[in-house]
């Protein structure tokens, strides 16, 4: 049986940040000049995924352009990052003055007046040009708030080797892809006890989802101006099923684990296959390939042997987009990425303005792509390269989707509903009857 609904984030009600009625706060009216020095801005980065040569790109254009003032980025770890805004951003004193936000955290901030109204900038910062979906995921009441900062579709890493071993091909539908890695699960790995045909733990719903979505389903949908959950839906069920089969015959991942760091398990020879966005390409460390240098080490003799090293890491590795119900069509993976935005409580929203303007410059846009990012405008997504990641990152992209752009989402995953739901059909409980307690929550926790 499903335990009861947790509290936690869930509990601290969005309201408590005590900001502005519902719809989000005043355009760049507030305090704060773009041309006043002594200012200190403050940029909040979630994770790491922001290279530090993008970072030192913000910091020294932003000093250059506003003499006087000062850019300090701080990294937030996205584990805990909902509370933590809820936090700040209902404090002048400690608000930051620019912040990345997830994608699927975006709706629940910016309806409950988090971010500053920044409409009248969509224009210069890329108009039609952005990701439509994120720019939706940052609008209320026809006024944006948020903007898309990054996208990072889910594609799949496999080893060369294992699927030789194994006779297996590139799988080009949804079905073949669950064979795949039963076949591979199957005949296993030389010197490993434990292995994974596919890494999938247990409180993987990232990944799960997209069984879900390419058969049609969702996790919530909208009726009569209410939100629902829908993981019971026959659509959705299906995907399930298909989903706690790969659980029960394609994994031995921990079923209470979550989706972090799934190129470990890879590395130690551990999994034939994983799925993550792309820019996982660079945490691939086979121990065959390693030349034991510093991955910091900027001597030309080590750039040498670090590039030596990525070249045999990628010679020995392959990559494509999950496929979809039919061959040639990629499935509906969930989009990753994040949103970014101008904190309401902010003193310095010209400031703020002008550094998001940079964030939006075609060189900037252009340094996203050319580290394996999806860049917000998409007029710069040819950045990214035109090798096999690139080619995989922008397939996934054609039919990626992201979570129901419901008000009070991020209550949803605040309060893990779809970690503890996927942890128990990893488990083998009865699907119908998960589905439709983790629904009731979803319904709960949206309402």
């Amino acid at each position: 049986m499903k335990s009861a609904r947790r509290g936690g984030v869930a509990a601290l009600a969005i309201t408590a940040l005590a900001l502005t009625a519902c719809g989000g706060g005043d355009s760049g009216e507030q305090s704060g000049d773009a041309s006043s020095g002594d200012t200190e801005l403050t940029l909040w980065l979630a994770g790491s995924d922001t290279p530090d040569e993008l970072r030192d790109y913000l910091v020294e254009t932003f000093e250059e352009q506003n003499p006087g003032a000062t850019l300090t980025i701080e990294e937030q770890d996205w584990t805990g990052l909902v509370p933590r805004l809820q936090t700040a951003l209902a404090s002048e004193d400690q608000t930051p003055d620019l912040v990345e936000i997830g994608n699927t955290q975006s709706p629940t901030f910016t309806y409950a007046g988090a971010f500053s109204d920044i409409t009248d900038l969509v224009p210069d910062l890329g108009g039609d040009q952005l990701l439509e979906g994120f720019v939706d995921a940052g609008t209320a009441d026809g006024k944006v708030y948020a903007v898309p900062y990054y996208s990072g579709a889910r594609a799949v890493f496999y080893r060369k080797d294992l699927f030789a071993a194994a006779g297996v091909q590139v799988p080009t539908t949804l079905a073949e892809f669950g064979q795949a890695a039963q076949t591979l699960q199957a005949a296993g790995a030389p010197g490993t006890s434990s292995f994974s045909g596919f890494w999938f733990p247990g409180q993987d719903w990232y990944n799960g989802i997209a069984w879900v979505y390419t058969n049609g389903g969702d996790l919530a949908v909208q009726e009569n101006g209410t939100w629902q959950g829908a993981l019971s839906s026959p659509e959705s069920q299906k995907g399930l099923q298909q989903v706690q089969e790969l659980f029960a015959k394609a994994t031995s991942a921990p079923r209470d684990a979550d989706s972090n760091e799934p190129w470990v398990p890879f590395n130690n020879g551990e999994s034939a296959m994983f799925s993550a966005p792309t820019w996982a390409r660079w945490s691939i460390d086979l121990p065959e390939c390693n030349k034991g240098v510093d991955p910091e080490d900027e001597t030309e003799a080590g750039k040498a042997l670090l590039a030596e090293q990525q070249a045999c890491n990628e010679e020995k590795t392959g990559i494509f987009p999950l496929p979809g119900l039919s061959a040639g069509e990629p499935a509906s993976v969930f989009a990753g990425g994040s949103n970014i935005a101008i904190p309401a409580m902010s003193q310095n929203q010209e400031l703020a303005r002008e550094l998001l303007k940079i964030v939006f410059s075609p060189e900037y846009q252009q340094m996203l792509g050319e580290n394996g990012l999806i860049p917000g405008n998409t007029e710069y997504a040819s950045s990214l390269g035109d090798d096999v990641y690139s080619k995989a990152a922008l397939d996934a992209a054609v039919n990626a989707k992201l979570t129901p752009a419901a008000e009070k989402w991020a209550d949803v995953e605040g309060s893990r509903i779809l970690e503890d739901f996927f942890q128990e059909i990893a488990g083998g409980a009865d699907l119908a009857q998960a589905s439709a307690e983790a629904d009731q929550q979803i319904t709960d926790a949206l309402s």
